[in-house]
């Protein structure tokens, strides 16, 4: 019994569901259509995007499940902590780049999250342009973008718990959002 308290449990399942959401978020349609800045900033911005979107779906599906969700955002930050130091990021300086990715996680899913209950697109396409396109405005993009992860939050919604946790995310082809008219 005690011997089992160290023992790794697998994070199969939690690494499984957070390559789903990366995966999504990296398609070259939202950086090529979508006009999403291909930049760290852009890529964390839709990877967070996502991530928010699968969150969301979780939430209030009682302990087990909270644990999962937790073990899938604790796996999001550690990929974030071992990128900033494959980029030559100092060890001193890891875990304060680390806070503030934190800090924007969490301003963006406050952000996001009220906008996709309501199904506000105008109000998710604007606040996709304070976060994704900071420097350039995109106002069309930034409405078929909002458009696209209505329609993710649509889908996730009505999939069931047992299938995320698996990893078997049901996301919607954003190449049908890319020339959508606004």
């Amino acid at each position: 019994m005690l011997f089992g308290l160290f023992r790794r449990r697998s994070r199969d399942r939690e690494h499984k569901a957070y390559c789903e959401i990366v995966a999504q978020a990296r398609q070259p349609v939202f950086y090529r259509d979508f006009l999403v800045p291909d930049t760290i900033d852009g890529r964390f911005d839709l990877i967070v995007a996502h991530a928010v979107l699968y969150f969301r779906r979780l939430r209030g599906e009682g302990r087990e499940i909270s644990e999962f969700s937790q073990s899938v955002f604790d796996l999001f930050f550690q990929d974030m902590d071992a990128s900033l130091r494959e980029m030559g990021v100092s060890d001193t300086r890891v875990p304060k780049k680390v806070k503030v990715m934190g800090e924007a996680f969490y301003g963006r899913a406050d952000a996001y999250i009220p906008a996709i209950d309501d199904g506000d697109a105008e109000e998710l396409a604007e606040a996709l342009g304070r976060n994704v396109y900071p420097d350039t405005p995109e106002p069309v993009a930034q409405k078929r973008l909002a458009h696209y992860l209505l329609e993710a939050a649509k889908r996730l919604d009505a999939q069931p718990v047992q299938g995320l946790i698996e990893g078997t995310i049901d996301w919607p082809d954003p190449e049908r959002f890319k020339a959508m008219p606004v």
